[in-house]
């Protein structure tokens, strides 16, 4: 079984390095870093790194450099509340994490129990806000506003075609599934097909056969890149001309090469891109010059660092606590994903979810371009 791994620190500049008898201030991040969404946690690291070297660069945070811990929590839940308690020993006041929904839900119970300010860039399922942490914060939308808009999507573009729907039966892909089907069933369009497969897999012609006998047109899948990179894959070497359909956990290159050709034409929902914003282009040409490509979550990454930061400033204190109570008084705060505030739960007041559709580009890649 593998035990979880801790990455050691990341140094601040050569200025504040100098200051080895100066106390630090511990963030966080925890994400898979190993496994099938390891793609994702890399894009978290990345965000927090480089959030963390400019904070450190500058001075620190209120005066003080940051260290940073990293845990991989190699999405499994058991192993995401281990790296929580390991970062409870290690004294981490605040943590940016974790990737999925279902492993984020029992390391906020952690955070929450230890005083621990918690902001999660990509974990989308409403409990994980919906408890009443008052120290579990995202940056990211909520499953159900985004399924809401996949459900007004198929109602409104194929109200009078068959639709499948297909989950891998997690807390993110099965409440994301459900709250699209929520949505489409409200507006009068009902499912062909309703099925679930194990996050894992890797033979997917069952299900293949069902949504062929069903006639889909439309295959909308809850869940993310892995399975439904392989699962299009298979659609398409079975004769299946289905358009597919997903959310937030496909917004990877991976998704394409894991599909192929057939990735063209998929549908899915996620935030407007955060790299045509102005306020990123600075920390864009940073990742570039570290030669990784910021995708998806790296930027929400990095907005996290920049929120609790602000936020601290604006209080001068760095207690977890009084900076989550900060967060919580409605206040904007800005980031390179564009302005911030939180509500009453911890989510973030804007619902800005919009469809992309996978295309392919002049290099011959498919990716996905904002409609």
């Amino acid at each position: 079984m593998r035990l979880v791994k801790l990455a050691g620190i990341l140094l601040a500049s050569l200025a504040l390095a100098s200051c080895g008898g100066e106390q630090k201030l511990k963030f966080g991040v925890a994400g898979p870093l190993t496994q099938k969404d390891a793609v994702f946690g890399q894009q978290l690291k990345q965000g927090v790194e480089q959030a963390v070297l400019d904070i450190n660069a500058a001075g620190g945070l209120l005066g003080q450099p940051i260290e940073l811990v990293v845990g991989d929590d190699a999405g499994a839940p058991t192993q995401g509340r281990s790296v929580a308690n390991t970062f409870v020993g290690e004294g981490v006041s605040f943590v940016i994490g974790h990737f999925n929904s279902g492993v984020t839900e029992p390391a906020s119970d952690v955070y929450a129990e230890n005083g621990i300010l918690m902001i999660t860039p990509g974990s989308t399922n409403p409990k994980i806000t919906d408890r009443g942490l008052t120290t579990v914060f995202r940056v990211c939308g909520r499953d159900d506003q985004q399924g809401r808009i996949a459900g007004e999507y198929i109602a409104a573009n194929f109200k009078d075609k068959k639709i499948a729907v297909a989950h891998d039966k997690t807390t993110y892909g099965k409440g994301l599934a459900d709250e699209t089907k929520k949505g489409m069933n409200a507006l009068g369009v009902q499912e062909v097909l309703y099925e679930g497969i194990n996050s894992g897999e890797r033979d997917f012609s069952a299900l293949v056969s069902k949504i062929k006998e069903s006639g889909a047109d439309v295959v909308y899948w809850g869940g993310v890149h892995s399975e439904g990179g392989m699962i299009l894959r298979q659609m398409r070497e079975g004769g299946v001309t289905a358009v597919m359909m997903g959310g937030d956990g496909i917004a990877t290159a991976e998704f394409a090469r894991l599909g192929g050709p057939g990735t063209e034409g998929t549908l899915m929902t996620f935030g407007p891109d955060p790299q045509k914003r102005p306020e990123a282009q600075e920390v864009i040409e940073k990742f570039k010059a570290r030669n990784f490509m910021p995708e998806a979550y790296t930027l929400y990454s990095y907005a996290a660092v920049q929120v609790i930061a602000e936020a601290a400033k604006a209080i001068n204190s760095l207690d977890p606590v009084k900076v989550a109570a900060e967060l919580h008084t409605g206040k904007t705060y800005k980031t390179v994903i564009g302005d911030l505030s939180f509500d009453a739960k911890g989510d973030v007041t804007r619902i800005d979810y919009v469809m992309y559709t996978w295309r392919k580009q002049p290099d011959g890649s498919i990716t996905y371009v904002q409609d």
